[in-house]
């Protein structure tokens, strides 16, 4: 069985967790707490050199990095209907995938930061920071805003791996003050995904960690 390793509350330990949901993929859970610094912990190194959650065992093979756990789970589980075997679709979900890792994580990462992160260690946001990363967040929901007005979801009208990869950055867009109200259809997406069965299933373990009430 599928050995993961991370702290359900992360961006992407909790996309990994809805994502393994989704896939049907059987697995057992590992807790590596990130508040008490234990993915740096030499137990957990040894699975993950970059010291980062998720990461995910698999016999001999260990493997880290989010969207990579995603689509080895997919074709381990044979779920083709989340990860398509057809050559141009899979390079659409697997587009997706590379933009959210490179481009769109670090953009809502400033807002998770600032407006979360920090008030959860007595610490004030940065409004100057926000204020230089906003045009660039526009910029980028504006890509996926287009793209929704063309599909339910990103790939067709299916849910895949890269709905749920894209949408962890924003998985608590209420506390991270993004303005989804901006793009309509982005907007309307991400209440779809908060209404899938497996994102709610992730939603108790980051409300305890935030203590959302």
């Amino acid at each position: 069985m599928l050995q993961v390793y991370l702290d359900p509350c992360t961006v992407n330990s909790r996309k990994v967790l809805a994502g393994l949901d989704l896939l049907g993929t059987p697995y057992e859970l590992n807790h590596v707490d990130y508040f008490t610094g234990a993915h740096k912990k030499p137990e957990f190194l040894a699975i993950n050199p970059n010291g980062a959650v998720p990461a995910a065992v698999d016999g001999d093979f260990a493997l880290s990095e989010s969207n990579a756990i995603l689509q080895y789970a997919a074709d381990l589980t044979g779920a083709d209907r989340r990860y398509p075997k057809d050559l141009k679709r899979r390079a659409d979900v697997n587009r997706w995938l590379l933009w959210e890792g490179s481009t769109w994580f670090p953009s809502c990462y400033t807002f998770l930061v600032e407006y979360v992160v920090k008030p959860l260690m007595n610490a004030q946001p940065d409004k100057s920071i926000i204020d230089k990363e906003m045009p660039n967040w526009h910029r980028l929901a504006g890509i996926l805003d287009a793209r929704l007005a063309k599909s339910d979801w990103l790939v067709g009208d299916d849910v895949t791996i890269a709905d749920i990869a894209v949408a962890a950055p924003m998985h608590v867009h209420k506390l991270q003050r993004l303005p989804l109200s901006d793009h309509p259809n982005l907007e309307r997406w991400m209440a779809d995904i908060e209404e899938l069965p497996c994102w709610q299933r992730t939603q108790g373990a980051v409300d305890r960690a935030l203590q959302v009430k």
